[in-house]
């Protein structure tokens, strides 16, 4: 097997070398891909080192599976290109979601949908994995119809440069300096929450939001699903976590949920709250699973459940899902 990864000295990248390794991938020959600026840096896999590359189309002649993390500009250039080598390029970026002829992919939830990929799979969105993970047993029985998202998302789903900035934002306000201005979010990040994640449309929605709206439809073939959505920048280095309201056809209680979740892959329930045991995303850090607790009744709608529901952003939420997907291939 000949595996090409794109972006492959970024966070998720390195995530997606990293998730192969430990779950014994099949890669005989490894060809880590990025910009120029990364051209000729040297990547730890296998217990070798690998020269990272200069994207160009040489390097997808023979590959079998690319896996693609370097935004979507990138991707809309090099995935076709990839694809015509013969490649199957499973993209990581917003670029090819809501393509129709590309198939959106999350294994536990839609697995067959990979039989109609043309060459390009993407991945979804890191806060609508988690959260399709967790509603999709619950409505295979119960019926889904309605769900409200509220994001506490960390700073690793920006990149690196989130994470220093976080750091270093944090040292300043702790020692009593105000945070040096920096580019990577509209407002210090440190101590704080910044309701924007996107770039906001003319009825005031973001692009994150969207997202969660448009593929929780299309990944769990519900395109008439009510879904309310507010997304949330918050100052956590690694780990998301959502408020999800969820309502159904079907009466449910949060007794029959958990029994239900306890089974569904991928799931992990933690659900205690009497003695502290929920969520957190310092716990979920390097883990595989979905992560979900406080379930409970909602108060404002019959049938309805709310949850919280936490995961590792850049394992489930993006390179763990990716490495998934190309296993099923």
């Amino acid at each position: 097997m000949k595996v090409a990864v794109l972006g492959a000295t970024g966070l998720v990248g390195r995530e997606m070398l990293k998730v192969m390794e430990q779950r014994n991938f099949a890669v005989d020959e490894l060809i880590p891909l990025a910009s120029e600026r990364s051209a000729g840096k040297t990547l730890e896999f296998g217990g070798s080192q690998h020269t990272v590359y200069a994207v160009s189309d040489e390097y997808f002649k023979g590959v079998d599976v690319a896996l693609f993390s370097a935004g979507g500009s990138i991707s809309k250039r090099w995935a076709p290109v990839a694809a015509a080598a013969g490649a199957i390029v499973i993209d990581n970026s917003s670029a090819w979601r809501m393509d129709p002829a590309v198939p959106l992919v999350v294994p536990e939830v839609n697995p067959d949908d990979i039989k109609l990929n043309k060459g390009i799979i993407a991945n979804p969105n890191c806060s609508t994995i988690q959260a399709v993970v967790t509603l999709y047993p619950l409505h295979v029985k119960f019926g889904l119809n309605y769900a409200a998202f509220s994001t506490y998302q960390s700073v690793s789903g920006t990149g690196r440069e989130a994470l220093l900035t976080l750091e270093s934002g944090s040292r300043s306000i702790l020692e009593g300096r105000v945070p040096s201005p920096q580019m990577v979010y509209p407002h210090p990040i440190a101590f704080d929450l910044l309701p924007h994640i996107g770039a906001f449309d003319s009825d005031g929605m973001t692009e994150e939001e969207w997202k969660m709206v448009r593929e929780s439809q299309k990944i769990m073939h519900l395109p008439d699903l009510r879904v309310s959505c507010t997304t949330v920048r918050a100052p956590v280095f690694r780990g998301h976590g959502e408020s999800i309201i969820a309502r159904f056809d079907s009466p449910v209680t949060p007794e029959e949920a958990r029994a239900l979740l306890k089974d569904a892959p991928g799931v992990v329930v933690q659900d205690d709250p009497a003695n502290s045991v929920y969520p957190r995303p310092r716990y979920c850090e390097g883990k595989d699973p979905v992560f979900v607790g406080r379930i409970r009744r909602d108060t404002g709608m019959e049938n309805a459940l709310a949850m919280w529901v936490v995961s590792d952003n850049l394992r489930k939420g993006a390179a763990l899902n990716a490495v998934q997907i190309a296993e099923l291939l």
